[in-house]
C-alpha cells in the first residue's frame, strides 16, 4: 500500500507544478464561454422552458468568472514559486502565496452559486425531457430548438462526468492519505 501512497503524492505534486493544469483550466474556460454564447444567441428559442437559455447564459458568465479567477490564482502561484520568494523579517506579508480571505470567500460563493445553478439546470432541462423540436401548429409555444436543448443536455452530462471524476479522485486521495504514514515518505529519502 505504501507504493500507492507514494504514487498519489508524486502524481499530485507533478500535477500542481505542471502546465497541464493551466491548459486544463483553459479548456474549462471554453465550456462556460460557449455556454454564454449559446444562451445569448438562443434566448427566445425554447418557449416550452425559457429558463434553459437563461441557465446557459448565467452559468456560462459565472463559470467564466470562476475559471478566470482560478487561472489568475494558478499563474500567480506559479510565478511566486518560480521566483522562489524569500521571506524577510520586514516583509508585511509573511506568506505571499496564501490567498487573502476575501478571494477565498469569492471562490466559495461562486462555487456554491454554480452548484445550485447546476441543480436548477438539471430540473429545467430534464423537466421537459424530449420536447418538441419542431414548432407545433396547434401550440406554437410548445417547442425547444433542438441544438439548444441538446447542448444543454451535453453541458449537464459533462458536468455530471466531471463531478463523478472529482468524487472518485477525492475518494482515492482520502484512501491514500489514510493508508500512508510519515514513514512512507522517510523511506523515499533513503532510496
Amino acid at each position: 500500500m505504501t507504493g500507492v501512497a507514494k504514487t498519489c503524492h508524486h502524481c499530485l505534486s507533478k500535477m500542481a507544478s505542471n502546465a497541464y493544469f493551466v491548459v486544463g483550466l483553459l479548456f474549462f474556460l471554453a465550456v462556460p464561454l460557449t455556454m454564454a454564447f449559446v444562451g445569448v444567441k438562443s434566448i427566445d428559442d425554447c418557449p416550452v422552458q425559457p429558463m434553459i437559455p437563461l441557465y446557459l447564459l448565467v452559468g456560462g458568465v459565472i463559470g467564466s468568472v470562476k475559471v478566470t479567477l482560478l487561472l489568475y490564482d494558478t499563474t500567480r502561484m506559479r510565478s511566486l514559486i518560480s521566483k522562489s520568494v524569500v521571506i524577510g523579517d520586514d516583509d508585511a506579508d509573511e506568506y505571499p502565496w496564501r490567498q487573502n480571505a476575501n478571494k477565498y470567500y469569492v471562490h466559495v460563493i461562486l462555487s456554491l452559486f454554480l452548484f445550485v445553478w447546476f441543480l436548477l439546470g438539471n430540473y429545467w432541462v430534464f423537466s421537459v425531457f424530449q420536447p418538441n423540436f419542431i414548432t407545433p401548429f396547434h401550440q406554437p409555444q410548445d417547442y425547444c430548438r433542438k441544438s439548444l436543448y441538446l447542448f444543454a443536455v451535453f453541458v449537464l452530462t459533462l458536468s455530471h462526468t466531471v463531478l463523478l471524476l472529482l468524487l472518485c479522485c477525492g475518494v482515492c486521495l482520502h484512501v491514500c492519505s489514510q493508508t500512508s504514514t510519515r514513514d512512507d515518505y522517510e523511506d523515499s529519502d533513503e532510496d
